[in-house]
């Protein structure tokens, strides 16, 4: 077994994040797995688990991290925090050339330091086995709620970064009964759509069929969860193909209009490619028949497939409001006829506690034993840079990192 020495950083990107990839727990569990492992914590004010939490299981805190071969974060380390010739593991947010981090990964090139982006990080079919994704979805749909009950003075719950943490959070769930006979679409079947619909369905609220929800009526509020095949269909009337949808998105056109008329809340939580077709157009949330007046946008695309998300809100002032007349926003809440938005795009943050402990179990599951072991792969695919380089795999980075 190689000897390494782990160092978990604290969080510099602001706005401040809380969440940690290891619980004091899973850092004691880490180094009773591995016992040649070593684990130090820079001391955080912000973290959601104290300093005390740390040293109580038995884990050094220590301010500078030279020492360390690997470094591991949640969020982007800031530039002037990067220490040379590390093994890097957190969200680097830079394989899709998002332009506010090329100057991060051209100082990890710089600095010699061997890249590991979670993102990145999948088994051998290419699913991914490190994501906070259900914690947005947990979240989203709770905001969800949130934000309809108050658009239409029903009730309050109290803000999920409110709340210790997910059991402090379901205590607010009994307000929900209150709720009246609405229809709530969630898109997508992955981790997020998952963690929406487990909040729902704690909630006490009903899951009926597509056809149920299309054409029947409830005396009390009901959900569908809805997959790319439900509102999805080839332009040219050949017949439904998942495995050609995902390969071909632009072969296709959205059918989302027939539940535009039906569905009050929508919690959108399906991933979206730039080149499949949007659920609706701005044009079309003009039209008499268009029902919905709430939106979760869990996936918090920029105009994206949801078009009148224009930009991301933030945890202390989640929501917005999308008038379909002039297509500005204005302030929530305080107009009949706006399309009311909540559109965070850090939501796991809002549960810092319930996500990280979640996270630190996937690390150690499907991560630490190629990381701190024998790589079978699955550290090699995820590395975005190596000996001041792109690797192979993501060479076609280059042009981002040049300026082009």
């Amino acid at each position: 077994m190689t000897k390494h020495k782990i160092g978990i950083v604290k969080e510099g990107k602001v706005p401040v994040d809380k969440r940690v990839p290891l619980t004091p727990k899973k850092c004691a569990e880490t180094l009773q797995t591995y016992p040649d492992v070593e684990i130090v914590v820079q001391p955080s004010p912000i973290r959601c688990f104290k300093d005390e939490e740390f040293t109580k299981y038995g884990v050094k805190l220590q301010e500078d991290l030279t020492d360390c071969d690997i470094i591991m974060g949640v969020k982007e380390v800031p530039i002037e925090q990067l220490i040379p010739n590390k093994t890097y593991l957190f969200f680097s947010h830079t394989i899709k050339k998002q332009p506010y981090n090329r100057k991060l990964l051209q100082a990890i090139l710089e600095k010699n330091i061997c890249l590991v982006d979670y993102e990145t990080l999948t088994d051998k079919k290419g699913n991914r086995i490190v994501a906070f994704g259900h914690w947005a979805g947990i979240v989203g749909a709770y905001n969800g709620i949130l934000t309809y009950a108050k658009k239409w003075s029903l009730f309050d719950l109290k803000p999920a970064y409110q709340c210790v943490d997910m059991e402090d959070m379901q205590e607010e769930f009994f307000k929900v009964k209150n709720l009246p006979p609405i229809k709530i679409a969630i898109t997508g079947g992955g981790r997020v759509a998952t963690g929406a619909k487990e909040v729902l369905d704690m909630m006490g609220i009903k899951k009926v069929s597509v056809f149920d929800y299309l054409y029947n009526n409830f005396n009390e509020p009901v959900y569908a969860q809805l997959h790319s095949s439900d509102y999805n269909t080839r332009k040219d009337g050949k017949v439904w193909d998942s495995p050609d949808f995902y390969a071909n998105p632009q072969d296709y056109k959205a059918t989302f209009d027939k539940f535009t008329k039906v569905t009050d809340l929508l919690i959108a939580c399906a991933y979206w490619d730039p080149k499949a077709p949007k659920l609706f157009t701005e044009d079309e949330m003009r039209e008499p028949g268009f029902k919905i007046n709430t939106i979760a946008d869990v996936t918090c695309d920029i105009d994206g497939s949801i078009p009148c998300t224009k930009r991301s809100s933030t945890i202390p002032d989640p929501v917005y409001d999308y008038n379909p007349w002039t297509s500005h926003l204005e302030p929530p809440y305080n107009k009949q006829g706006n399309i009311t938005i909540m559109a965070v795009d850090n939501l796991p943050c809002e549960l810092p506690r319930n996500a990280s402990r979640d996270f630190g179990r996937q690390l150690i599951d499907n991560v630490f034993p190629y990381l701190l072991g024998e790589d079978d792969g699955t550290i090699a695919r995820a590395t975005i840079t190596r000996d001041g380089k792109l690797t192979e795999k993501y060479a076609y980075l280059q042009d981002y990192v040049d300026g082009k």
